[in-house]
């Protein structure tokens, strides 16, 4: 069926993808995905995308809804692009989220078998969130890209920042002659508030608070502190760590806290021990890790987040910071190390990286990802360079939504 020039269609939902969407199959055999759908369901759909491979489908109808499908929380659920899932119990989410991690190890690494265990719950399914970006609509008025990242959808309530910042966000009218593009706010463990008004060029905009938030204008060349504090202060097991606004921080404070346990309870790490903590940040694994061994050299390229990571190791002598490009510093290192920490961008690991942390010799790499379709396929790299993958381990950082943040631990054959 065709209406107004789109292919109408009715499927049955046979799995879901990475990615948020669900899919089936059309008559000829291509897949179909479509979003805010259930593995189960039969449902109609209009083709918006038609490629000789695959179609993108728009959800219309469900016609047989799974017997799980809960009610969204949100309203704008279904326009906007924030969350994938508030129509899938918690339960289930975390359940489709580990056999996606299975999935994508299976079919872009290749493997037969992989030890991919429960995903990690996170403590709280909603107001988990210690960071949230809003791009601003043509009104100024703050919201998110919808499914297509096409249009600002304005938004009136979000289930997922945290109290200290659903105090705060809804309050904020930008004028749209200011030339800002995002808001960006961030509440640190002593839920003090910090905004940066991201703009793009260069032109620092009036400013009126009503109330106590520290406040950045982040331009294109430069960046200006218009109130407050300069940085965010987070506490994760007791270590306190400077975060400023350029700066990246896990934004699930209690699911970091269950990351670096983890790291800590199965890392090999000895007094001799040195240790490589590549794309280091802010220093999250290297503070816990540097009292723990002999040597920590990390690698990170931001210079907000080396600036923070030197104030956050400063009293520790036996940690080195190489400011610059992973694959650009690690080569040239020439080091021989015990362990090798990575926490990757989504793009996970060049080859080149690969090449060099292998040359490096280390008996245990500890990838945490944040793409399961980057992190097997990296994996996949290891393994054909003498390594084997000991334990695949997925934690739940972001409840409602399709991202997954993953830890892998390879070892020397």
């Amino acid at each position: 069926m065709t209406v107004q020039g789109q292919k109408i269609v009715d499927l049955v939902m046979l799995d879901a993808s990475y990615g948020g969407d669900a899919f089936g199959r059309l008559e000829d055999g291509r897949p179909v995905f479509v979003p805010f759908v259930f593995p189960g369901e039969r449902v109609r759909v209009a083709i918006v995308v038609d490629h000789k491979d695959f179609c993108r489908g728009k959800l219309l109808e469900v016609l047989t809804p799974s017997p799980h499908r809960v009610q969204p929380r949100c309203p704008h659920f279904g326009s906007c692009g924030g969350c994938h899932y508030q129509h899938v119990p918690y339960d289930q989410q975390l359940a489709l989220k580990q056999k996606i991690v299975q999935d994508q190890f299976k079919r872009i690494g290749k493997f037969t078998q992989v030890p991919v265990k429960e995903m990690q719950p996170s403590p709280l399914e909603w107001n988990y969130r210690n960071t949230m970006q809003f791009h601003l609509s043509p009104n100024g008025a703050p919201g998110f890209r919808d499914i297509h990242g096409a249009e600002v959808v304005e938004i009136r309530e979000c289930h997922l920042p945290v109290e200290a910042i659903q105090q705060v966000w809804s309050n904020f009218e930008i004028e749209t002659d200011l030339g800002i593009k995002r808001l960006f706010i961030r509440a640190g463990s002593d839920e003090e508030v910090l905004v940066g008004l991201e703009g793009e060029g260069d032109q620092v905009p009036d400013l009126a608070l009503d109330l106590p938030l520290s406040v950045h204008f982040l331009g294109r060349d430069r960046d200006v502190l218009l109130a407050g504090d300069a940085y965010s202060l987070f506490n994760v097991k007791g270590v306190e760590f400077k975060v400023s606004p350029r700066s990246f921080f896990q934004v699930n404070l209690l699911q970091a806290e269950a990351m670096v346990n983890f790291v800590l309870a199965n890392g090999n790490f000895h007094a001799s021990s040195t240790v490589l903590d590549l794309y280091c940040g802010v220093g999250l694994f290297s503070a816990f890790l540097a009292p723990m061994v002999h040597d920590v050299v990390a690698v990170e390229l931001s210079e907000s987040a080396c600036a923070d990571f030197s104030d956050n190791l400063n009293a520790f002598d036996n940690v080195s910071l190489y400011i610059g490009a992973v694959e650009k510093v690690l080569p040239e290192l020439q080091l021989r190390s015990d362990i090798v920490l990575v926490d990757p961008p989504r793009a996970g690991l060049a080859r080149l990286v690969v090449d060099a942390i292998t040359a490096s010799e280390p008996q245990q790499i500890i990838y945490v990802s944040c793409d399961p379709a980057t992190l097997a396929r990296d994996c996949r790299r290891f393994t054909e360079r003498g390594y084997k993958i000991d334990t695949v381990q997925p934690f739940d950082l972001f409840p409602q939504t399709y991202h997954i943040e993953t830890i892998c631990l390879l070892e020397r054959i």
